[in-house]
């Protein structure tokens, strides 16, 4: 359990075409919310985050982003300890 100061510690479920990032589709991150988990991941993988954030720091779209199981696209979504978020890559064609 983390101290009542810092940011919870976050599971994060990864697509496997980021795990040329991470090198796994299972890790975890601290952050206060979606903005700061990514930011924070991005600092141990770099280049992820540009993958699933863009310039204007939105949600790119084709990714889709989970927390506990409910679809969010605003990257200001408040996390808490306890929570876990997956992140998955939309398919698109015809």
């Amino acid at each position: 359990m983390s101290s009542p100061h810092a940011p919870p510690l976050i599971p994060v479920l990864l697509p496997t075409a980021l795990c040329t990032y991470s090198g796994s589709t299972r890790v975890q991150a601290h952050g206060a919310s979606l903005h700061a988990l990514f930011a924070d991941l991005d600092a141990r993988f770099p280049g992820l985050r540009f993958r699933v954030v863009d310039e204007q720091q939105q949600l790119r779209p084709n990714m889709r982003i989970f927390v506990n199981g409910r679809a969010v696209r605003d990257l200001a979504c408040v996390l808490q300890e306890g929570d876990d978020v997956a992140v998955l890559l939309a398919l698109s064609g015809g």
